[in-house]
């Protein structure tokens, strides 16, 4: 089998998204650091592989893959009798089809907006914008409504295996329960349920690890 490279940066969000599928599918990879920092993903030896010089970017064989969740759907159609399913067996493909847009589109946006001004912001010494996070706070607000509704009927967001769907929210979550934003996950019970359910998962915690060497 060919290997398997992964060009990213383990603070990167997106990166962290197909690190845990690697690890939910048990595959071993090799992970080619891109210092960001530095604006290596800007430069031509990086904007070969993803001409929008963005992390991360998956290596296998002939392959070269950008974008994260395109990136962990290839992992788990090219591997699907390794590890974790990551799917719905038996089931219906069109919820999975739904919720893993409904992440990308809903959740991901107010998430992602209120990670940078509550999280990343203070680590490059600007300054939280408070009409940003009231602005985010209550879309976000909105979606875990609905993902409330949803998770009273379904163990997980797709079905009641842990899929893509769950997979993908796990590095906005992880940073958003270390944020006053977590409020907004505790005052909903299925919510906080689901998320400690799958921030506890071993493969996240192999991803965790990551961070602190």
């Amino acid at each position: 089998m060919a290997g398997i490279k992964v060009h990213g940066s383990v603070f990167s969000t997106a990166t962290q998204r197909v690190l845990a599928s690697l690890y939910e599918k048990e595959l071993e990879y090799e992970l080619v650091p891109v210092d960001m920092k530095a604006g290596e993903h800007k430069k031509e030896a990086f904007l070969s592989l993803n001409p929008f010089g963005q992390v991360p970017v998956l290596e296998h064989g002939d392959q070269k893959l950008f974008e994260s969740r395109a990136i962990t759907q290839y992992i788990a159609q090219e591997f699907p009798d390794k590890g974790t399913e990551l799917a719905c067996p038996g089931k219906p493909i069109a919820p999975l089809l739904v919720w893993k847009e409904v992440e990308a589109l809903q959740f991901d946006p107010p998430s992602s907006k209120l990670n940078w001004e509550l999280v990343y912001k203070s680590m490059f010494g600007m300054t939280t914008d408070p009409a940003a996070v009231e602005e985010n706070e209550a879309k976000l607000a909105k979606v875990l409504d609905v993902y409330e509704a949803r998770l009273s009927q379904s163990k997980y967001l797709a079905c009641d295996c842990f899929s893509l769907v769950d997979l993908h929210h796990l590095p906005n979550i992880n940073l958003l329960l270390g944020t006053p934003v977590k409020k907004l996950f505790d005052a909903r019970p299925h919510v906080s349920a689901w998320a400690a359910d799958i921030t506890s998962r071993p493969a996240w915690a192999k991803v965790l690890a990551l961070l602190k060497h």
